[in-house]
This record gives structure tokens, sequence and C-alpha cells, in this order.
């Protein structure tokens, strides 16, 4: 399969894992880059940028095919050493990166002396724009079915993808909601160039997540994710369980939601101990996008992408053939 994102990363299928907190190792980056597809290292897994230079060395050691390196640039009141991060990527010799979150403006002109592509994750066609305008090679449209934090404009990749194809002369990445080949066939009808999952492959072998988590994602529907944190303009999707429910509650009683009084409820260490670790799946928040519904196995990597490519090429064969009759 040929696109532009396979040629511009060396990669057998346009698939990207996108970086995710606690799950994007250099287990499930190498897995799903052996597969053929793009493995991606989230940075801020590591404590330190000494620890993301190690993790990425495990991973070569794991795969000798192109792998990316996540860095989500968040607000916070002790922000993490991001440029020490950076030059830890470039350093151990990296060249994709995906960023997220804020602008990666200052970030950009260390990457393109590096030789580094830069992928940068978008909930609007004006984040897209811009993404463009400051030179990042790629943009992930990620839609309102995605986990994690879809934008406060509540649109779907069915009307973001084809408003930003349009707009946009870099290749796209569909992000959000995306599960098999019948869907990436449609994300390519609609103007994108390959997809980005990361939900789906937390319901993978080789994702570093307990049993539990991934067989609660089987047997859940698209149903069973809930928004927190609209009241704060930092809208969050995650799997809907009692801490979700108990979030919602505090946010629904007040105007003003107190971030004091819900923070315990979604500190992220806490999500990934009681959740990821030992398998409560009521123990803390996760977050899930609405793709669950579509996830009925707990395949390998090399097995799931196979398995797309082989729907996605059945979709452009016959699916879409009755458009010709």
């Amino acid at each position: 399969m040929k696109t532009r994102i396979t040629e511009l990363f060396g990669i057998e299928y346009p698939i990207v894992q996108g970086g995710m907190m606690w799950v994007g190792t250099a287990d499930l980056a190498a897995a799903v880059s052996n597969a053929g597809g793009l493995g991606i290292i989230t940075a801020l897994n590591l404590s330190t940028p000494e620890a993301l230079t190690k993790e990425v060395a495990r991973c070569r050691e794991m795969t000798s095919k192109p792998f990316g390196v996540n860095v989500t640039i968040l607000p916070s009141i002790n922000p993490p050493p991001y440029t020490e991060f950076v030059q830890a990527i470039i350093e151990s010799g990296v060249k994709i990166v995906e960023t997220a979150g804020r602008n990666p403006q200052p970030f950009m002109a260390a990457f393109k002396a590096a030789g580094v592509k830069v992928i940068h994750k978008c909930t609007s066609v004006r984040h897209a724009l811009k993404a463009q305008a400051i030179g990042c090679d790629v943009v992930s449209v990620d839609g309102f079915e995605c986990a994690g934090h879809p934008g406060e404009d509540d649109v779907t990749n069915l009307v973001l993808i084809p408003a930003v194809a349009a707009r946009l002369s870099i290749p796209i990445l569909a992000s959000g909601g995306i599960a098999n080949g019948y869907q990436m066939a449609a994300a390519f009808a609609l103007g994108a160039e390959g997809i980005n999952m990361g939900t789906r492959f937390v319901a993978t072998r080789e994702a570093p997540v307990h049993d539990n988590v991934k067989q609660a994602m089987v047997d859940a529907d698209e149903r069973q994710t809930t928004l927190i944190l609209r009241t704060l303009n930092n809208t969050a999707r995650v799997f809907d369980n009692k801490v979700a429910r108990e979030v919602l509650a505090i946010e629904s009683r007040h105007g003003d939601t107190d971030f004091a009084e819900i923070q315990p409820l979604v500190a992220g260490t806490r999500g990934r101990k009681q959740v990821l670790e030992v398998g409560d799946i009521d123990g803390g928040l996760w977050t899930a996008g609405m793709v669950i519904g579509l996830i009925d196995d707990i395949p390998s990597c090399d097995v799931l992408i196979k398995r797309i490519i082989a729907e996605a090429r059945e979709a452009a064969e016959k699916r879409v053939s009755m458009l010709l009759t």
C-alpha cells in the first residue's frame, strides 16, 4: 500500500499507533513497527530525558523498522523539561515525532535542523492550517469520537477530515474512532492518506495494560464512554466507570467547577496504578474512544494490521465497486 504517508516515513502500511500515556512503550511501538505500521513511544511516560533515551535504545533492540516519539505539550504549573526531551529525541537519532496539545512551533527549528519529520495532532481546521504553516509534515486529524481530548468543537471525522483535506496540501492521518479496514477505506475516500489508532492498539496482546482492561473493551459497546471536564473547557473522553460518574456528579453541582475538588479523582497516576496495572476497571480514570464498540477481540499487532489492510482492500474492491456500476 503506497501513500505519501508510507513514503514519508518509510513504512509498509499507512497505519500509525498514536502516543498514549502509560501505554506507548517500546514494547508496543516495536510490535506495531514490526507489523508494518509506525509505532510511537510516548515521551512523557518516562520520568527524565535520559530515561527516554534508554527507551529509544530498547525499542531499537526489538525492531529495525522506523518508529517515532510522541511529545504532548500541556499547560501545567510544573511543566516537564520539554526542551531537554526534544534534545534527547534528536540526539538519539529518532527521525519521526508526533506532537500534540499546544503549538509545537518553539521546537520546530530544532526538529527541522535535525531532519525530523513532524506529525501534529489537530482537532479543528484552524489548528491544522496553523500546523501546516509552521512546517509540520503531516497533520493527524482527531475527531470528536477519539479517546482523550477531542477539543471543544464536537466535530466528527465524517465532517472534519474532508474539511481539513479541502484546505491543506500536506498529508492527513485520520485519527479517532477507527478500528478496522472498512473505516480506513472510508477515511481514504474522505481525503486521508493514513490512519492513526490509539484505543484499538490498547486491545492487543502487546499493549502493556492489564487483561481486565482489554476484556472490558471487548465487552463494551459504543455507548460506554463519557465526556468529563467540559465545565473546565478541557473535555476528555474516558471509559464510563464509577470514577468518571463521580467527576460528572461534581461538575453538575457547580456552575464553576473547582478543579481542586476533582483533582484526586482525575490524577493520572491513580488511573495508571489501579486500572492499567492492577486491573480494577473502576479504580480510576482511563481514556477510551467510542471505537470500543467495534472491538471484539485481542489480537497481536501483526494480526490486527494485516486484517485491517485486507478489510480496506475488500472495501475498495467490493463495497465501493457498487458506485461504479
